[in-house]
């Protein structure tokens, strides 16, 4: 078992601390953990309950349920078509102008009912649950007007509600500026401020502001302006930053005291030892990267000899975050981006969960947490076999969640 108890978020040569037990037990109540350690200490003190469950783990690895912090999983609409351009060597910003991209998904999600966005979304997040994930953070930012970007949120309380998979609500007006404001930003920020904003904190529909800092998208002054906006109708902010070039991203990140800045490809070392400073956790998303064939990815190595707490999430999406898989980015993450094992799960567990500010409760297997697992079918350097099968159970609080049936229980 890998529990990667301990305090969060990791930084530093800490982040390799993943606290493997050989012969592990790990026990819970009403979906609490109360003992998770070695198998002999259980023995000697441990009591079952009448009728309590056990699922046999001989040959198995016990990990804590994968955090997702960075997700788009509501939209309608299907842009795999942009893919066939993009491997035929079409560019994300050729896509885009072409009427593709966010702005394609925008027309989709706005015509679009609020059960069809329901309906359309629970695959995606079925998906996510096969693949460990237990807790997730899903955006807005498909509609860029206040009614599209409410139904989207509505429809994360909905889902949180009637699936497994905890989640975790974000707001992100801020992803692009629709057709109807070109020629007019300043116009479309003051709406996403003075109206967006305050119809999201009156309904109680988030508790994240993001913002997209990118070069033609917003600027730093109005990222800036944007998360400060939110911070102040307590919407806690966190950022797109340094993906497709050197934003300043990173550096608005460390100003307003973001939880997390997230993509970086382009992070300098000066911003790294400005986010250090400020306490901001690096989310990285190779799956978007990779998709995107972007030709690099975000320098892992650097962040983590900087100080700097290193997240890993999947950027499910329509345009580029094709893989709902947590133990994909984990695999990128060790073999394009020079993380070790160890360091990889310990970013997709309880640093995970700190950037979504859930590691009270979940990324580590510990006693006073919940009772979040995935069981993997063999050894845990078996969940970066892409394409094999190496997960065999998911628990969420304490109850299997995936599959529908007890395998491997008495």
């Amino acid at each position: 078992m890998y529990t990667c108890a301990g305090p969060a978020p990791r930084r530093g040569p800490a982040q390799r601390e993943a606290s493997p037990i050989p012969d592990a037990t790990v026990a819970s109540r009403a979906g609490r953990i109360i003992f998770a350690g070695p198998s002999a200490a259980w023995d000697r003190h441990g009591a079952l309950a009448p009728g309590a469950t056990v699922i046999g783990c001989e040959g198995r690895t016990v990990v804590p349920g994968f955090v997702d912090p960075h997700t788009h999983a509501v939209f309608a609409g299907d842009r795999r078509h942009e893919l066939h351009r993009r491997l035929a060597g079409a560019t994300y910003a050729e896509i885009a102008a072409a009427g593709g991209g966010i702005l394609g998904t925008v027309a989709a999600t706005r015509e679009a009912h609020e059960d069809r966005l329901l309906a359309e979304t629970r695959p995606r997040l079925a998906e996510m649950l096969r693949s460990g994930t237990t807790t997730a953070e899903v955006k807005s930012g498909y509609g860029l007007e206040r009614e599209t970007e409410l139904k989207m949120l509505r429809v994360v309380r909905r889902l949180a509600a009637e699936q497994p998979i905890e989640l975790v609500p974000t707001f992100l007006g801020g992803h692009e500026v629709p057709p109807e404001y070109r020629g007019r930003r300043a116009g479309y920020v003051d709406l996403v401020v003075d109206e967006m904003i305050p119809a999201v904190t009156a309904e109680g529909l988030a508790e994240w502001c993001d913002v997209f800092c990118e070069d033609g998208v917003f600027s730093p002054g109005e990222s800036r302006r944007i998360l400060q906006a939110g911070a102040r109708a307590g919407l806690r902010p966190r950022i797109h930053a340094d993906e497709l070039a050197a934003s300043g991203g990173g550096r608005v990140a460390a100003e307003v005291g973001a939880r997390s800045a997230d993509h970086l490809l382009f992070v300098d070392g000066e911003t790294a030892a400005a986010m250090a400073a400020s306490g901001v956790v690096a989310t990285l998303l190779p799956i978007a990267a990779f998709y995107l064939k972007l030709g690099r990815f975000a320098p892992a190595r650097m962040l983590i000899d900087a100080g700097v707490a290193v997240a890993l999430a999947t950027d499910l999406n329509p345009g580029g975050g094709f893989s709902a898989s947590m133990p994909f980015a984990v695999t990128l993450a060790c073999f394009a981006m020079g993380m070790t094992l160890e360091e990889a799960l310990v970013a997709a567990t309880v640093n995970a969960a700190y950037a979504i500010d859930r590691h009270d409760r979940v990324g580590s297997l510990e006693a006073g947490k919940q009772m979040d697992a995935v069981v993997v079918d063999g050894d845990v350097v078996d969940l970066v076999r892409v394409g094999a099968p190496s997960i065999g159970l998911v628990v969420k609080r304490g109850r299997v969640a995936w599959p529908g049936r007890l395998a491997g229980a008495d």
